[in-house]
């Protein structure tokens, strides 16, 4: 696993395991903390929400908690999905994955090699909430990557497999678990 930049990039399974890793020491980070939380609950509830008490799934820099859990299960839906795609397409040189709202990519998960494989990625209680499944379709529809994936985490649709009951203008769908 390389860092350049602000993505990641990921060439074999055993970065996907690092990362994976790093992710669960910050949620271990974050149930610590939460494990010596006593007294008034809403005050709790209040420093999850707006203090600093979490930490960033890969580079453990202070979060609020709430933002932590969403950037947890990001990174881990693009650790899952680079994982896949290490079987699915071998032969690319690795991985560039920058998931999030705030990537230095254009996608959440680019080839090394330009312009044959892209995907986005999300995590969600439902693929339907927000029309995030249909707007990550339609960002991919102008595309031209030559393999085009969309790949959530959702606990509707679990274990990792294709789904092709979403897919159109030749997108493929999978959901992942961790």
């Amino acid at each position: 696993m390389i860092e350049e930049n602000t993505y990641l990039i990921v060439q074999t399974v055993e970065d996907t395991d690092r990362l994976m890793a790093k992710v669960w020491e910050a949620a271990e980070s974050a149930q610590k903390w939460i494990g010596t939380q006593t007294g008034d609950p809403l005050d709790m509830i209040r420093r999850i929400k707006f203090e600093s008490v979490g930490f960033h799934p890969i580079d453990h820099r202070s979060l609020n908690l709430i933002e932590q859990i969403n950037q947890t299960w990001t990174f881990v839906v693009a650790i899952s999905a680079a994982r896949q795609f290490l079987k699915l397409h071998p032969d690319v040189g690795g991985f560039r994955l920058a998931p999030g709202a705030h990537a230095s990519l254009p996608l959440d998960i680019m080839s090394e090699k330009d312009g044959l494989v892209g995907a986005e990625t999300f995590a969600a209680v439902s693929p339907y909430n927000n029309d995030k499944i249909k707007r990550d379709l339609e960002k991919l529809k102008g595309r031209s990557e030559k393999y085009r994936y969309v790949f959530f985490m959702s606990p509707q649709f679990q274990g990792n497999e294709r789904r092709p009951q979403f897919e159109r203008d030749g997108i493929q769908v999978w959901s992942v678990d961790v």
